[in-house]
């Protein structure tokens, strides 16, 4: 017996589709059933906001109150002149002529002889004419001769008289520079003396020995006496 069946209808054949279609459908209506809200009804009514009412605001006119100006002071009263008499006599100042007449006798006035004052004129030592002579060094010929001789007597008595034992006593060390500026003016003495150096007590000594100089024979220029400046630098090493 042939069985009545349509074999090409087979249900089972897509039966994955059809249960992945009715999961999907199921998990939809549970998500919406779970987020369905619900809200109840309320009477209140809470009205409805008019801006522009808010906004409008009366502002009051004011007025500016105009004062009266204040009236003006009184009239002063008028001072009363009184009349006082001139009795007293006032003397009259004469005013006597300057002018001499001629009978009057004129008196020869004496010369006035005017005094000159020389100008203390300063000369650099390089350039002067006849420098300072240092005693000891007249018979030197020549300008340089001289410059030369005077530098070295002034090194040497500056070497013997200044005391190199005060940098240490100082508590200075290494080398030590000291620059001395003094002038010999048209008398030949030594005035001026200026020292600087690292430590006040050497630009002391320094001042010291310088003024200890002796008189020197004064520079000229032009055959006149002169100022001429000098400058000296003093090295020495601290021993240590």
């Amino acid at each position: 017996m042939e069985p009545k069946k349509n074999t090409k209808a087979d249900v089972s054949r897509n039966s994955s589709i059809y249960f992945a279609v009715g999961l999907a459908l199921m998990l939809l209506l549970t998500n919406l059933a779970i987020n369905y809200k619900t809200y109840e009804k309320s009477d209140i009514d809470i009205g409805q906001l008019n801006l522009e009412e808010e906004l409008e605001e009366e502002i009051p006119i004011t007025q500016q109150e105009i004062l009266p100006p204040p009236p003006p002071p009184p009239p002063a009263a008028p001072e009363e002149i009184e009349i006082v008499e001139d009795e007293e006599e006032v003397e009259e100042t004469v005013i006597e002529s300057t002018e001499t007449d001629q009978e009057e006798e004129i008196v020869e006035v004496e010369e006035i002889e005017v005094e000159e004052v020389e100008e203390d004129i300063e000369v650099p030592f390089a350039v002067i004419e006849n420098v300072p002579v240092f005693p000891g060094c007249e018979n030197k010929k020549g300008n340089n001769a001289k410059k030369q001789c005077m530098s070295d007597k002034i090194s040497k008595f500056v070497n013997r008289k200044f005391n190199t034992d005060l940098a240490g006593d100082l508590g200075l060390e290494g080398r030590q520079r000291i620059n001395v500026i003094f002038k010999i003016d048209k008398n030949g003495n030594i005035t001026n003396v200026r020292a600087r150096a690292p430590h006040p007590g050497l630009e002391k000594e320094a001042k010291r020995v310088i003024g200890l100089l002796p008189k020197m024979k004064p520079g000229k220029q032009r055959g006149k006496a002169v100022t001429v400046p000098y400058s000296l630098p003093i090295l020495f090493q601290v021993q240590d």
